[in-house]
């Protein structure tokens, strides 16, 4: 299959995307590693009269420490935050996501920011974001606006984002000390889509969990915190108390890998999982 006609522009600095952007509007698909847009564009689920590849605005990429936080550039390949010490060492939810997320090739060309901007709700970056309390810088001709991940994500392959407005970087604050966090997801194949998955980040102060954000994937239309559940493990030393709370919290619909109720038991199952795992 071959993608539909498009006008093709290759700005060489931010202001110069988002000129392109205002001045296109939604006729406008932005292309950065194109490991997903490609792909519709040949299935001819969208067809964008403009696309503006932005890989030439090296502002976009990188990976940068700062006292508070870790700035990870919208244009960072998935490659970078897999080999990057730096994400292991104070992001390592994020270098955990990583090896699941496709295979080799698509992770040397996928970018964090096409990732999160996409807003596919079995995405692994997403549930990360919100776990770790980032926030996503994005830009227009009038400034900046910054979202916090938990507001970024309005449903199925949507998002806070405007027309005219780039997502350009997100911030993630340092771990306090005493937190920990952990990674899992269920998939048919490695590689393949998560049927279910949980990113879970909090204290372990004392041997009990508290402050805990846990973020559940694919089992919904975006990626979501579980509010009941936190609440049931706050001051608590074990998870299984508190793992029939995510029945009130979790709607998962039925697909073509699972039921409903096989998606609410698999999340059970790796909710257990992994916060075993952040306990330990």
């Amino acid at each position: 299959m071959k993608a539909p006609r498009f006008a093709y522009a290759r700005p060489a600095s931010t202001a110069e995307a988002l000129a392109l952007l205002e001045e296109h509007g939604d006729d406008a698909r932005v292309l950065a590693g194109g490991q997903s847009l490609v792909p519709i564009l040949n299935f001819r689920l969208a067809a964008p009269k403009v696309l503006v590849d932005i890989n030439r605005i090296a502002a976009l990429s990188g990976i940068k420490v700062t006292r508070n936080h870790i700035r990870i550039g919208a244009l960072t390949r998935h490659a970078e935050l897999e080999r990057s010490a730096d994400i292991a060492r104070h992001l390592p939810i994020v270098a955990a996501a990583m090896p699941h997320i496709a295979h080799p090739a698509i992770r040397n060309r996928g970018t964090f920011g096409g990732s999160c901007a996409l807003g596919d709700p079995a995405a692994e970056l997403p549930a990360c974001a919100i776990a770790l309390g980032a926030t996503f810088i994005v830009a227009g001709m009038k400034g900046e606006r910054r979202i916090p991940a938990q507001d970024f994500f309005k449903g199925l392959y949507a998002t806070a984002l405007k027309a005219g407005e780039l997502l350009v970087a997100a911030e993630f604050p340092l771990p306090k000390p005493g937190y920990a966090s952990a990674f899992g997801e269920l998939a048919r194949r490695h590689g393949d889509y998560a049927m279910v998955g949980v990113a879970a980040h909090g204290s372990r102060k004392g041997g009990k969990f508290s402050d805990m954000h846990v973020a559940f994937f694919g089992v919904g239309d975006r990626p979501q915190r579980a509010a009941g559940f936190e609440k049931a493990l706050e001051g608590q030393s074990a998870v299984d108390g508190a793992l029939a709370g995510l029945d009130a919290d979790l709607a998962p619909r039925a697909d073509l890998h699972a039921s409903a109720a096989m998606k609410l038991h698999l999340a059970k199952v790796l909710a257990g999982r992994v916060l075993r795992e952040l306990a330990a």
